[in-house]
């Protein structure tokens, strides 16, 4: 199964690259947005949870328009708003998380919407049913920053991310030695092999990690994150030579 965001298909195949933008003010995001090449990245991530005003909705719908307008017309935005129970910068209530991404749903400048599983199921299902109104898909995630759940339970917190109407499931994990990082990979494999999966992106945070971004496409991760400037998350690598290695190991395949 595959889902687009914007025109991007995500699916079997070399892995999309995403950038995410982090800045704290509408002109530091404009000017990450501006540096991000069309060559090397498929999509970009505003991470408004870095923003500084992320509790005014409307200087939020200023940012994301700014943003787009900075963006190449080819790359699709992927709003998000991590909260700091999986290692964002923010922590709104439930009720002013949900506005915010409800609201962000419905803006043209974004193609999709993050949302974490972990949230209130009806929070979850209010962006989910809000955005697909529109005709945009979701993005369900969950982040471990501790450890790394077993294997099976990867591939249950992935197929229940599913029955929350994801298009898109998303699990990221901390590894505490190699053999993590393997199960990381094994559960992957798993899942991308039922035959309902949605398309998945995983990932091993940290440097022991860091292999994970780049095997994507053999064990069925869809989208992997690359930095252009500072990273945004343990273990991001440059977008531009992630992209290289990217390309490297999808010709050898």
């Amino acid at each position: 199964m595959t889902a687009r965001i914007g025109d991007v298909v995500l699916g079997p195949g070399r892995p999309r690259i995403c950038v995410p933008l982090t800045g704290a003010t509408t002109d530091a995001l404009v000017a990450e947005a501006a540096a991000v090449p069309p060559d090397v990245a498929d999509l970009v991530e505003l991470r408004i949870d870095r923003f500084a005003d992320v509790d005014d909705v409307v200087s939020v719908r200023e940012a994301v328009a700014a943003v787009r307008a900075a963006l190449d017309d080819r790359l699709p935005l992927l709003f998000t708003l991590r909260t700091a129970a999986e290692g964002g910068g923010a922590q709104p209530s439930p009720e002013a998380l949900r506005a915010l991404l409800v609201d962000a749903a419905g803006l043209d400048g974004v193609a999709a919407v993050d949302v974490e599983a972990a949230l209130p199921a009806d929070l979850v299902g209010a962006v989910v049913a809000a955005a697909h109104t529109v005709g945009k898909p979701v993005v369900t995630s969950f982040h471990d920053l501790v450890g790394t759940p077993a294997r099976q339970a990867i591939v249950e917190r992935l197929v229940a991310q599913q029955a929350l109407g994801a298009d898109v499931v998303k699990l990221a994990c901390t590894p505490t030695g190699p053999e993590d990082v393997l199960t990381l990979l094994a559960a992957t494999r798993d899942y991308a092999a039922r035959p309902d999966a949605r398309p998945a992106i995983t990932m091993a945070m940290g440097p022991l990690g860091v292999v994970s971004r780049l095997a994507g496409e053999a064990f069925g991760s869809a989208v992997t994150f690359g930095a252009v400037g500072a990273a945004s998350a343990p273990g991001q690598v440059d977008a531009a030579r992630l992209r290289d290695a990217l390309e490297l190991i999808h010709a050898a395949r």
